[in-house]
């Protein structure tokens, strides 16, 4: 798979493609279908599927004090369009000279000229180009003037369409189950392990630390079963998970994700790129009255995360 991260970078000699527009950002169900639909007329026509995504999301530049916390960067973005579907990724760079382009020419430029499109598949909710005044209508009619296909696929969804929306929803309500079948996978993060105060090692729970940026979403405040993952070897490890910053002592105030592996105080990890995710929540974040109450409480989340993870 290649991710073009600007026309530019598309081959000249790409060919005809299937194309899928949209900010995907999660690939979740509703993004999945509309690559599984791409995917079975791409291969009834013998061509390559390729996703067009934006980086960055286009709020981020249209209303900044609006952009959401993304779930997934562009990267893992990339990754889990390959796994739906995509052959290739093109991330195409927003900013106000694309924003103003009216749904006429970003058809031209980039469905048209740059990648050749014979299909495009849409979520049937899907607007893009100047005042987001294109929509699938518009895909069908300048379509028919170009050469290809148009097709809205609906998003569908359980108790509300799926939605990159919905699931930063779930996971602000601490909902990570809920987030999960959206997804149809664990919701996750990734970082590289840093130091912390190392007060989990000194009262028997060593945990590996990966800071929030911020600009990722990471569920509510609380205690939650997971996995911790080794993106360097793969090696997956069940583990407590506390999101947070940590309030039964003074002085923390950085937000922050940490995983103790069950049952292993003999890791190195500081400095390895990890991938923590979330199958369901224990608790709230409490602020506790004494270091041997959190003890206690560490100990039954430990215990309640090996049953529900198997482990």
């Amino acid at each position: 798979m290649q991710i073009w991260r600007s026309l530019d970078d598309i081959p000249a000699d790409l060919g005809p493609t299937a194309v899928v527009v949209g900010n995907f950002d999660g690939v979740h169900h509703g993004h999945q279908r509309v690559l599984a639909r791409a995917r079975s007329l791409a291969d009834e026509r013998g061509l390559p599927v390729v996703a067009v995504t934006f980086e960055p999301h286009p709020m981020a530049v249209l209303r900044p004090e609006h952009a959401p916390t993304m779930l997934t960067t562009v990267e893992r973005r990339a990754e889990l369009l390959g796994e739906a579907g995509a052959n290739d990724v093109l991330a195409l760079p927003f900013d106000r000279d694309v924003a103003s382009w009216p749904p006429e020419e970003f058809v031209r430029r980039v469905l048209v000229e740059a990648l050749g499109a014979e299909l495009v598949v849409v979520g049937a909710n899907f607007r893009f180009g100047y005042r987001a005044a294109g929509d699938l209508g518009t895909l069908v009619t300048e379509g028919a003037k170009h050469g290809f296909a148009a097709e809205g696929i609906a998003l569908d969804g359980g108790p509300m369409v799926w939605s990159s929306t919905y699931v930063r929803t779930c996971l602000a309500a601490g909902d990570v189950a809920g987030a999960a079948e959206a997804l149809g996978r664990p919701y996750a993060v990734r970082g590289v392990v840093v130091q912390g105060d190392q007060r989990g090692r000194e009262l028997g729970y060593p945990t590996a630390n990966v800071p929030t940026d911020g600009l990722t979403a990471a569920p509510a405040d609380g205690v939650y079963a997971g996995r911790l993952r080794r993106l360097d070897t793969g090696e997956e490890l069940p583990a407590a998970i506390s999101v947070g910053t940590n309030p039964t002592f003074d002085g923390v105030r950085a937000r922050r994700v940490e995983s103790y592996v069950l049952d292993r105080t003999d890791l190195e990890l500081y400095g390895v790129e990890v991938e923590v995710s979330f199958v369901d929540r224990l608790r709230g974040m409490v602020a506790f009255d004494s270091v041997d109450a959190l003890i206690v409480q560490m100990q039954d989340d430990v215990d309640r995360a090996r049953e529900i993870l198997g482990a």
